[in-house]
């Protein structure tokens, strides 16, 4: 068997790192990737490879040297004309090797685990196309496959029907052909078609003509959930350089994107805190339905969203500020206050990281548990005066919580000593009771003007993708400056309307909290099975874990990750943990998600 490698496209939208060298050369994770797939194919035994260059030719020539000749017999065949042909002109000029031998076709731009490699050589069928089950990350040629993985039609980019993509399969542009297959089907198909459209295609054209003529010559093989990526522009080498990263790596390249993990295939994220149920109520159906109205219009401004906000929450218009996000709110409102800041740590450090760290005044638990009372914070802030005090309540990571009546104390004691009292009850509809624990209430802000209440709507509501958070006070004041403080259209569309037909859902709202809570308690007695857990009660949608010897929560996430393709929370690190203790917090999804894994935890 041989390897044709396709290696003249000249990668344009790779912008810079293309622009002295071929796409193939593209270091990921400091390894170019050609010498990722000549390795692969050493290790595989196969020692012909015939690979097609075209743009910086030379540069790959010379960068491959005689570095493989122990190994591998490597022949170079030149595209001159590859800034005006495709890769159907590219693959032609190989006719005569493919028809020599058994072929495996790669496309040069691809990383891959070396076992699809190894399972395509290994399956005995002759013509392969190795294909993955389509994603929304996924972009070129899709198919269709029948019960036999037959691969009965290619999907042209301009018939791909988004209805019909829960079956289509991704092809990953890896084929087997055998070398009858070639000299008798694929081969002639191919001279014909370049003669008569023209050589600026795509050579999987030509398996589509082959597949309308009811032939079953060419079978799909699915990968699974092995793991590949094709390397088209920068997102796309940013998300490889993540998913092929070393262990000491891996970790920060997944943290710092701080989201956007739909485009990793399969991972599961237990990292960020989202409601994992009423993203299935029909609000999602009807936002859906108007999407080409709302992306093709100008959201409202200020005005209107406040009006939807109090609709929505019950807060006076005078008394509540939408936000793209509470990070947005979070941001203006603590660039805003004066003076020092009091801080429950461990937390959610989007407050504290707003504030010079002079200005910060700390208060940790002293239990291993971090828990705390509304009387434990008056002790110590009597002590250690700050001029503002912010409190998350359920608390992250700890979910610890305090009672709304306690709270109330709470905030009568600022009020009586003249500081803010921030309190942000993201996490508050995950609580039981959780109806009854809200402090959005005109009467309750109206009560303690100086405090202010935070609440993030794509925590609660489980909708993080359209940035959506409010800001309530009694103190028109500071609403006021507020709302000249952000931009004018500071609310998306689909935020905006999410707002305006909220009320029509909200009977699906409660159900799908209170489905949380049943799945949060029956997690929790899982997690607790877990021998290397101690789990910490918890109010919100997450738990906090200590992980206990000898087991080490940094090698667990990356094994977690590596092995089962689930993104954990390392939280020995942050600031107010116990350093000699090791934790780690984790999200509650919904049930099935849940249960992969604990079956993970359980393999491990």
């Amino acid at each position: 068997m041989q390897a044709i490698i396709l290696a003249a496209g000249m990668g344009k939208r790779l912008g810079e790192y293309t622009r002295d060298n071929t796409k193939c050369m593209l270091p990921v994770n400091g390894r170019p990737l050609i010498d990722r797939t000549l390795d692969m194919l050493a290790s595989l035994g196969i020692r012909r490879v015939v690979i097609v260059v075209g743009y910086q030719a030379q540069n790959l020539i010379d960068y491959i040297g005689q570095r493989y000749a122990d190994r591998l017999d490597i022949e170079y065949v030149n595209n001159p004309i590859y800034d005006r042909t495709n890769n159907i002109y590219s693959l032609s000029l190989t006719s005569e090797q493919m028809a020599q031998d058994d072929t495996l076709l790669l496309e040069s731009d691809l990383i891959l685990e070396p076992s699809i490699l190894q399972s395509l050589v290994d399956d005995p069928r002759p013509n392969l196309a190795l294909v993955a089950k389509y994603e929304s990350w996924m972009d070129g040629t899709m198919v269709r496959i029948d019960n036999d993985n037959n691969i009965v039609n290619f999907i042209p980019k301009a018939d791909f029907c988004y209805d019909d993509a829960p079956r289509y399969y991704k092809t990953l542009n890896i084929y087997k052909f055998s070398r009858d297959f070639a000299r008798n089907k694929y081969l002639p198909f191919l001279d014909a078609y370049t003669k008569a459209v023209g050589n600026n295609e795509y050579y999987e054209n030509v398996l589509r003509i082959i597949s309308f003529l009811n032939s079953h010559d060419l079978k799909a093989l699915p990968v699974g959930e092995a793991k590949w990526y094709e390397i088209d522009d920068k997102q796309d080498l940013d998300i490889a350089e993540a998913l092929f990263a070393d262990e000491k790596d891996v970790l920060p390249k997944y943290y710092g994107r701080y989201g956007g993990f739909w485009r990793f295939p399969k991972m599961l994220d237990y990292c960020y805190l989202v409601n994992p149920y009423f993203n299935e109520s029909r609000i999602i159906d009807e936002l859906e339905a108007y999407f080409r109205t709302l992306i093709a219009e100008y959201p409202s401004g200020m005005k209107v969203n406040t009006l939807l906000a109090s609709k929505c929450w019950g807060v006076k218009e005078d008394y509540i500020i939408p936000g793209n996000g509470a990070a947005e709110l979070i941001k203006a409102l603590m660039e805003m206050l004066p003076g020092t800041l009091g801080v429950i740590r461990p937390t959610f450090e989007e407050y504290p990281n707003r504030r010079e760290k002079d200005n910060l005044v700390t208060f940790i638990p002293q239990n291993e548990d971090y828990r705390y009372s509304a009387a434990d914070l008056i002790t110590f802030f009597s002590e250690h005066r700050p001029d503002n005090i912010v409190l998350i309540n359920p608390d992250n990571p700890s979910g610890n919580f305090i009672p709304t009546s306690d709270v109330m104390t709470l905030a009568a004691w600022c009020q009586e000593q003249n500081i803010r009292l921030v309190v942000d009850e993201s996490f508050v509809d995950f609580s039981v009771d959780y109806e009854n624990n809200s402090l959005l209430h005109d009467q309750i802000l109206e009560a303690y003007p100086t405090m202010v209440v935070m609440k993030s709507i794509s925590k609660s509501y489980g909708v993080p993708g359209i940035r959506l958070g409010i800001l309530c006070s009694a103190d028109t004041d500071l609403i006021a400056r507020m709302k000249k403080k952000v931009s004018i259209w500071n609310i998306n569309s689909f935020a905006e309307y999410f707002m305006q037909i909220f009320s029509k859902y909200e009977k699906e709202y409660h159900r799908a909290c209170q489905r949380f809570i049943d799945e949060r308690d029956d997690f929790e007695r899982q997690l607790r099975q877990i021998p290397f857990f101690r789990v910490i009660p918890s109010q919100a949608n997450y738990f906090l874990c200590e992980v206990l010897p000898p087991k080490n929560t940094a090698q667990l996430v990356v094994t977690m990750l590596k092995r089962h393709n689930i993104l954990m929370r390392d939280c020995s690190g942050k600031v107010g943990i116990d350093s000699n203790r090791q934790y780690m917090r984790i999200a509650v999804r919904n049930h099935a998600d849940n249960a992969r894994l604990i079956a993970a935890l359980k393999d491990i």
